[in-house]
């Protein structure tokens, strides 16, 4: 089992699941967790379109230590697309959060909180939800229990009763049956629950299962007390016809006779022919044995500056030790660079999804050649990886930067960059893709961005490619940068790589805080169309307007004294085109972290900042 959030494993009770952690010392309010079975089961056949059959019996306890208050919320069964995901407490049930647009999941959930906005029936419901939290169909345990003679249903209230519920689904007449019950009681003879259900839509080939609950005001502990998971899914074989197997067979026969009888028959190689082709074989070997180990101990002494010995191999490299990959182990782990592993491109490089041979997951960043070789020369950039992996390895890396696994250079000067995976995907998909992020999540993302650059700027080490698609998610949302840049462009003059950093980091809270991209066009009534979020920025300071730049999408769920504050930070980063004149990354860390005055800005935008006259935002641009 894989515990997510808040969910732990019972001590003292047989190994039980529960959720939220009973701990004395932890808060059970309002608190959300996942326990996961960790290996994916495929629950989709995509060429017959069908959904795999199943069936799950599970027990389960509600308690709580408060027994003059009833607790709330929940309990769910989960078939999930990922095993890292935890949703919202409170209603939620941990099935989805802010970020779960679109999110592939079917719930069987066990409610025990009444909230009429989800269209909860009562405070005694079993509900199936299909990708929401809203529940498709609920039904009412507590009105049930008088219906059935045999097989009373107990209320989720009951803390004295173990609870067992049954699911059976069957994929292909598309048919769910739910029964709910007293743990050791045979299954009852009526179902809560029996109508036709179509999974197909709301599954992948591949997904995961186990129990997702939360608490509310009122918390209580969710024990699951024993598990039975079981699916089948139809295999589909394409069997060749009887009439094309027989003759295939006498095809096959015929051929191969003919050859041997030819081969007796006319063929007999002589003792002198065998001797001068061993000869010629061996000469070839040696040939290319020295030809080999020439080419090898030229490759080793142009890198021997900054990277471990070319001839060792995967197995020679500590697990948590960056490495050299070969361009074999790449090919393999992207799918010779399949499309369908494409996580992000630009004028750089293009990132990839990758697998290793372990099953772990990795970002592979394929660079462009002709940028490089436009950019900068061989040897700069070897010495920018061997920088890159001396600060981010897994020895004394920051949380926030990604460790980069290892690095390809072959001999055609491809250059490959190994990183950690995040199957949150970067911010760019979640600002401009999916959903609306919070204001509470957006200021988190800008406070661990500038904690994490400005760790690698007290190492001496830039990032050289800050912007959304650089910026990923791991499992509790927090911010991680990877994708780092190679290069820096020539063209900066004086402008340090630091300064590009703080100027980057300016231009990625201008877009956060608008969630607008640097580039996109923003209508205003009395602002020209095409202006870029900077111009769009310093267009609404020199007004006093500057609330208008923050994203409408969150209406008033934002801190706007915060907001302000964020915006007239990532300002006073764009400064830096001015002969140094905006702040530090250690500077904004403590403006993020503290109340002290914001830097006073300029009643309007420099002349410097013009597009026309500003390298740096060309650049970014």
């Amino acid at each position: 089992m894989k515990l997510l959030g808040s969910a732990s494993i019972s001590q003292h009770l047989k190994g039980f699941i529960q959720i939220p952690d009973p701990s004395p010392t932890v808060d059970h309010a309002y608190q959300a967790g996942r326990a996961i079975y960790s290996s994916p089961i495929r629950f989709f056949d995509p060429l017959t379109v069908t959904p795999a059959s199943f069936q799950t019996t599970f027990s389960f306890q509600f308690t709580t230590n408060n027994s003059s208050s009833p607790g709330n919320s929940g309990l769910a069964f989960v078939i999930v697309p990922d095993e890292f995901t935890v949703g919202r407490p409170g209603p939620w049930l941990g099935i989805v959060n802010d970020v779960c647009a679109h999110y592939k999941v079917v719930a069987i959930e066990f409610d025990s909180s009444y909230d009429p906005k989800f269209g909860d029936p009562n405070d005694d419901h079993v509900g199936i939800n299909l990708g929401s939290v809203v529940s498709f169909r609920t039904a009412n345990i507590s009105s049930s229990s008088s219906e059935s003679e045999t097989n009373a249903w107990n209320s989720l209230h009951d803390h004295d009763s173990i609870h067992r519920a049954w699911i059976m689904y069957d994929g292909h007449k598309k048919w769910i049956d739910i029964y709910f019950g007293v743990d050791g009681d045979s299954v009852p003879s009526k179902p809560i629950l029996s109508i036709p259900l179509n999974l197909s839509p709301f599954l992948k080939e591949y997904m995961f299962v186990g129990f997702s609950a939360s608490t509310g005001d009122s918390p209580q502990i969710h024990n699951i007390l024993s598990w039975n998971f079981s699916s089948t899914i139809q295999a589909s074989l394409n069997v060749p016809l009887k009439h094309t197997c027989h003759r295939n067979i006498a095809h096959q026969v015929s051929k191969y006779s003919t050859t041997i009888n030819h081969t007796n028959s006319s063929y007999r190689p002589s003792s002198f022919m065998i001797f001068m082709c061993i000869v010629v074989l061996c000469t070839l070997t040696l040939l290319n044995f020295y030809c080999n180990a020439t080419k090898q101990s030229e490759n080793e002494r142009s890198l021997v500056f900054s990277f471990p010995d070319k001839k060792q191999g995967p197995q020679s490299h500590p697990l948590s030790k960056p490495r050299r990959f070969l361009m074999l182990e790449i090919y393999r782990a992207t799918k010779r660079f399949s499309k369908m592993e494409v996580l992000a491109s630009d004028s750089r490089g293009v990132l990839y999804r990758g697998t290793l041979p372990n099953g772990s997951r990795v970002s592979v960043k394929r660079f462009s050649t002709e940028f490089l070789i436009i950019n900068l020369n061989w040897t700069q950039v070897l010495k920018r990886i061997s920088s890159i992996t001396q600060v981010c390895d897994h020895h004394h890396h920051h949380p926030g930067l990604a460790s980069i696994r290892g690095w390809c250079c072959d001999d055609n000067r491809e250059t490959i960059l190994v990183y950690d995976y995040y199957q949150n995907g970067s911010l760019e998909r979640w600002l401009f893709g999916l959903g609306v992020l919070p204001w509470t999540l957006r200021f988190k993302i800008v406070k661990d961005i500038a904690e994490a650059l400005c760790f690698l700027h007290s190492k001496e080490v830039t990032h050289g490619n800050l912007k959304c698609s650089s910026v990923f998610l791991d499992t509790n949302n927090n911010a991680v940068l990877g994708d780092y840049g190679l290069v820096f462009f020539q063209q900066l003059g004086k402008s340090s790589k630091k300064a590009v950093d703080v100027f980057g980091f300016g231009m990625l809270v201008l877009e956060i805080v608008a969630g607008k991209r640097r580039i996109e066009m923003i209508t205003e009534d009395d602002v020209k169309e095409g202006m870029g979020v900077l111009e769009f920025a310093w267009s609404m300071h020199e007004k006093g307007e500057i609330l208008k730049v923050v994203d409408e999408r969150m209406e008033r769920n934002v801190n706007t004294e915060e907001a302000i504050r964020v915006l007239e930070i990532g300002l006073s980063c764009s400064l830096t085109e001015i002969n140094n004149g905006g702040p530090s990354m250690a500077d904004v860390v403590q403006l993020l972290n503290t109340l002290n005055p914001v830097p006073v800005l300029p009643p309007s935008r420099p002349a410097q900042l013009l597009p026309e006259n500003c390298g740096v935002f060309s650049l970014w641009n």
